[in-house]
């Protein structure tokens, strides 16, 4: 009885799983022509209610310690190229220009920034301040995390957690212990902060954001630079929070593609 109990439960689970499931397209393909279908299992509307409450604590934290938006210049610089590049995100997905969008600036040592679900974005001070970046290169790193939200990684990611974790819970429940249960904060928090991205969803960032840039007006080929300004501070190497990137030859060579796939975007701009 008890086999024939756990059998089932397995048979309803795996139904489950299916069912929840959800294979979407984030993106059009752009110009660049990224256009990987994702399987989900949570909610585009959930994760962004969570990742709107995990910024509002990062953003209230920082304001607490008295880091945030200490430069009235570097803040109007960030928010200025913003502003060129969040209306370019309607060549990838049309909702976007309706997401509420925050952008401010960290004092931190760290060379980081990031962008949530839904538009929520922070540029630390320390990745202008050390590596001195032109607004070209600090175009592609902005264009590269607004990608990231673009395509929805920290969903995905999510998702992938999720199976992992409904296996285990499911596995737990049929021998009598543990439950499902997910804290999508938590797990928001995880992914921006603490988990890298994967080589596939750096790459697909380093092709979205370049053509970003260059619709915004940006020289794409900054991309390139600013890597080189990256693994010079690195010896060689990507900071920690970039571990997982491709190698440093090999995304020279994809930025180097990329970019000159788009100069007739930037010229056209330009003009």
């Amino acid at each position: 009885m008890t086999s024939r109990i756990a059998k089932m439960a397995r048979i309803a689970m795996a139904a489950w799983l299916v069912s929840a499931c959800q294979t979407v397209q984030t993106t059009g393909g752009g110009a660049v022509g990224v256009d990987r279908s994702q399987t989900m299992m949570v909610s585009a509307a959930e994760v962004e209610q969570a990742s709107g409450k995990q910024y509002q604590q990062v953003i209230g934290e920082a304001r607490q310690k008295g880091v945030l938006n200490r430069d009235p210049a570097q803040l109007a610089r960030v928010r200025a190229i913003s502003n060129r590049l969040i209306p370019q995100t309607v060549a990838f997905r049309r909702d976007a220009a309706q997401w509420q969008w925050e952008v401010n600036v960290i004092r931190s040592d760290e060379l980081n920034a990031w962008c949530m679900a839904g538009g929520k974005m922070a540029v630390y001070s320390g990745l202008i301040d050390k590596l001195n970046l032109t607004d070209d290169e600090l175009a592609a790193v902005m264009g590269h995390e607004i990608a990231h939200a673009l395509r929805e990684h920290s969903r995905e990611q999510i998702s992938k957690a999720m199976v992992t974790s409904v296996g285990a819970s499911v596995a737990g429940a049929i021998l009598g212990v543990g439950q499902l249960g997910t804290d999508l904060m938590g797990m928001v928090g995880k992914v921006t902060f603490e988990l890298p991205n994967s080589r596939l969803h750096e790459t697909e960032a380093d092709r979205i954001g370049v053509e970003l840039a260059a619709r915004a007006g940006y020289d794409p080929r900054a991309a390139i630079s600013l890597w080189d300004k990256m693994g010079a501070r690195s010896n060689g190497g990507p900071p920690q929070w970039l571990s997982t990137h491709p190698g440093h030859e090999s995304r020279r060579r994809d930025l180097g593609e990329y970019a000159q796939r788009v100069m007739p975007l930037y010229e056209q701009a330009r003009r």
